[in-house]
C-alpha cells in the first residue's frame, strides 16, 4: 500500500473507533436507566478493575501495550460514568416546578452551578451584572427580586458574600439559603443574621473547579449550621451523583482547608516564585526537567493563571490559615537546617516521616474504595 492508502486506510480506523464510542456511550445510557430501575449504585468499582484487568489481558495477547489499553480503557470507563451521572441527576431531580436564584451566577462556579440545578429542573434565575447572554433568565441586582425562591444560591466572591448575606438575613425569605464560599470565616457574620432571622440556611463548598464534569471521587463539604431541614435540602441537591457528601461544622472547615487550599496554594506559588527569581530560564529548565518537576511544574502552572484576589482572600480571611503557613515555614527551615548542617539522619528522618504520613492517607482512601 501507498502512503496516501495507509493514511486513508487509519482515517477509516479512526472513524470506526469513534462509532464504537459512540456505541459504547449508548449502552452506558441503558445501563444508567436499568440501574436506576432496579436501584443499582452507579459506580461498581469491583466491575471497573475486572474490565480494567481483561482490557490489560487482552492487549497482551495482541501484541498492544497493556499500560495503553489501561489508560484508553480508563478513559472510556470516565466518559461513561460521566453519561450515568448526567442521567441520574436528570432523572432524580428533584427540581421540577421549583425555582432557584443563583446570585453570581455568571461567574465560574455560579455558572457550574446554575447548569447543575438547571439539569434537575429548577427554573434557575441568575442574578449577575455580567449574566445577560447566559440564556436563562437573568436579573442584573438581586435586591430586584422578591426572593420567593425555593433556593437562594450566593455564589459572589468572598468579600461580598458576607454583606449580601446580612442584606438576605433582613427580608427573611422563606426559601433554602446557603453559600458556595471556599472559606467560611469571613461569612460568620452573615451566616450567623441568617440563622438569628429564622432563615433555613446551612453552606456549602464544593471541593471541585468549575470544568468538573463528573463528581466521583469529588466532595462537597456541607456546614452545619443548626438547622437540619436547610441541610437536608441542601445535600438532596446532590444525591443523584457520586460525590462524597462531608458534613462539619464551621470553625473544622476552615481549620482543615487551611492546609487542603492554603497550604498547597502557598506551596505551589512559593515554588513558582522561587524559579522566577531564580535568573534561570523557564525554557532552559524545562530542557533538563525531570518526571517530579514537570509534574510539580504542572500544578504550579495552573495555580500561577487562577485569580490573585480569591487566592489571596483564602490565605489572609482565614481565622486558622497563619497555622499551615507557619507549618510551611517550619518545614522549610527544618529542611535547610538539616542540609546546611549536613545532618543526614534528620533528613533521612524528616523523608521517613512523610513517607508514613502518606502511606497512612493512601491506605484511608482505598479503604474507602
Amino acid at each position: 500500500m501507498t502512503l496516501d492508502e495507509l493514511r486513508r486506510h487509519l482515517d477509516q480506523l479512526d472513524r470506526q473507533l469513534l462509532q464504537i464510542i459512540a456505541d459504547r456511550q449508548a449502552t452506558s445510557r441503558e445501563i444508567a436507566r436499568v440501574k436506576r430501575a432496579t436501584g443499582y449504585p452507579t459506580r461498581d468499582y469491583a466491575r471497573e478493575r475486572d474490565v480494567i484487568v481483561g482490557a490489560r489481558t487482552n492487549a497482551a495477547t495482541i501484541g498492544v501495550p497493556p499500560e495503553v489499553a489501561e489508560t484508553v480503557i480508563r478513559l472510556l470507563i470516565r466518559s461513561s460514568l460521566t453519561t450515568q451521572e448526567r442521567a441520574s441527576v436528570v432523572a432524580h431531580g428533584s427540581g421540577s416546578g421549583r425555582r432557584a436564584l443563583v446570585i453570581g451566577g455568571a461567574g465560574k462556579i455560579g455558572s457550574w452551578f446554575t447548569s447543575f440545578l438547571g439539569s434537575q429542573g429548577f427554573e434557575v434565575e441568575v442574578a449577575d451584572p455580567k449574566a445577560e447572554g447566559l440564556g436563562v433568565k437573568a436579573i442584573a441586582d438581586w435586591h430586584d427580586s422578591p426572593l420567593t425562591h425555593d433556593y437562594i444560591v450566593v455564589a459572589a466572591p468572598l468579600g461580598a458574600t458576607n454583606t449580601i448575606l446580612q442584606e438576605i438575613a433582613q427580608r427573611r425569605p422563606r426559601g433554602v439559603v446557603f453559600d458556595l464560599g471556599s472559606l467560611k470565616s469571613p461569612l460568620r457574620a452573615g451566616l450567623n443574621a441568617l440563622s438569628a432571622a429564622g432563615v433555613a440556611v446551612t453552606s456549602m463548598h464544593p471541593m471541585f473547579g468549575p470544568n468538573t464534569e463528573l463528581l466521583s471521587g469529588r466532595h462537597v463539604i456541607f456546614i452545619d449550621l443548626g438547622h437540619a431541614e436547610a441541610l437536608a435540602q441542601a445535600r438532596a441537591l446532590f444525591a443523584p451523583t457520586m460525590a462524597e457528601q462531608v458534613v462539619m461544622g464551621l470553625d473544622e472547615h476552615d481549620r482543615l482547608i487551611a492546609y487542603v487550599l492554603g497550604l498547597s496554594h502557598a506551596l505551589n506559588i512559593a515554588f513558582f516564585t522561587a524559579l522566577a527569581e531564580s535568573g534561570e530560564a523557564a525554557p532552559r529548565l524545562v530542557q533538563l526537567s525531570s518526571t517530579t518537576f514537570d509534574a510539580q511544574f504542572d500544578i504550579a502552572s495552573d495555580v500561577a493563571a487562577e485569580s490573585p484576589e480569591l487566592y489571596y482572600e483564602i490565605q489572609r480571611l482565614n481565622d486558622f490559615g497563619a497555622e499551615s503557613l507557619n507549618a510551611l515555614a517550619r518545614a522549610v527551615d527544618a529542611v535547610r537546617s538539616a542540609v546546611f548542617s549536613g545532618d543526614q539522619a534528620r533528613f533521612t528522618a524528616l523523608m521517613q516521616q512523610g513517607n508514613e504520613y502518606v502511606k497512612g492517607r493512601r491506605d484511608s482512601a482505598a479503604r474507602r474504595v
